[in-house]
């Protein structure tokens, strides 16, 4: 999608909750509140205003010309918070992940901040604990800790700030949710570690790899032979190169994994 104005999961995102859901008799998209909306496409922050650079991607620019989603404000609290409990899903999440695909050992995590003195501590009060039950408890009070911060930090926050309403939040200028500054250190040091020990690891770069190819070949195979898409898919395809290849990028967005690979291997490997 580079030639056509990029990919953008927020963006995605949008277009599958206004638009390629056709559930109700009456209008595409689901029955959704305006904050719901709100906090799909800005829990990253604003995306307009000083200092930020990229364009608006443009199905949220196409969106917001109907119905404002003020987009050089901050989301209401619960995008905030939802955006925060998201980090810190992943990043539990993949601690886990990482420890049962064998990418790195639980004596691998013993540097890093809070994980590895919650690993710790853990052993300590368990001594002798099976190593399932080990991750599992240790995982546990790190979210707990987690999400205990992120409580903490947030109500500092509303208590200084001396907001009173879910608009007062979005004019604030600075998010309400956060971390306290030890936790943000804490999360970033997480981070690092799973982006070189997990996410840059051979063999997921490998199935990476594997995986951008095989989207990309059926990205242009559908992109230059629309004929080749089911035919209600095949039926949006009349207009310009540029709306052709918006379709492509809906079908193959839609794609699980597991059919993405059954259909390269019937339409490309063949």
């Amino acid at each position: 999608m580079a030639s056509y104005g990029g990919f953008s999961h927020n963006d995605q995102t949008l277009r599958i909750l206004t638009r390629l859901e056709h559930g109700y008799a009456e209008f595409d998209g689901l029955n959704l509140t305006w904050e719901a909306l709100e906090g799909t496409v800005k829990h990253n922050g604003p995306l307009l205003g000083a200092g930020i650079e990229k364009p608006v991607p443009p199905s949220i620019a196409e969106y917001d010309r109907q119905h404002k989603l003020g987009l050089d404000t901050f989301p209401g609290p619960e995008a905030q918070i939802a955006a925060l409990s998201d980090d810190i899903a992943y990043n539990n999440h993949d601690i886990d992940d990482g420890l049962r695909a064998g990418l790195f050992a639980v004596a691998d995590l013993a540097e890093v901040p809070l994980v590895g003195p919650v690993f710790a501590e853990v052993g300590r009060h368990y001594p002798g604990l099976e190593e399932a039950r080990l991750i599992h408890e240790s995982i546990r009070r790190l979210i707990d800790r987690m999400v205990r911060d992120l409580i903490g930090e947030t109500r500092r926050r509303l208590a200084e700030s001396g907001v009173d309403s879910a608009d007062a939040v979005r004019a604030l200028g600075r998010p309400i949710a956060a971390f306290s500054e030890e936790m943000r250190n804490h999360d970033r040091a997480l981070k690092q570690f799973l982006y070189e020990r997990m996410y840059r690891h051979d063999r997921v770069n490998r199935m990476t790899s594997n995986a951008r190819r095989v989207v990309s070949e059926l990205f242009r195979l559908f992109l230059a032979e629309p004929g080749r898409l089911p035919p209600e898919w095949r039926a949006l395809t009349g207009g310009s190169a540029a709306e052709r290849a918006r379709i492509v990028a809906d079908y193959l967005a839609g794609m699980t994994d597991r059919f993405a690979l059954d259909e390269h291997r019937r339409l490309v490997d063949t």
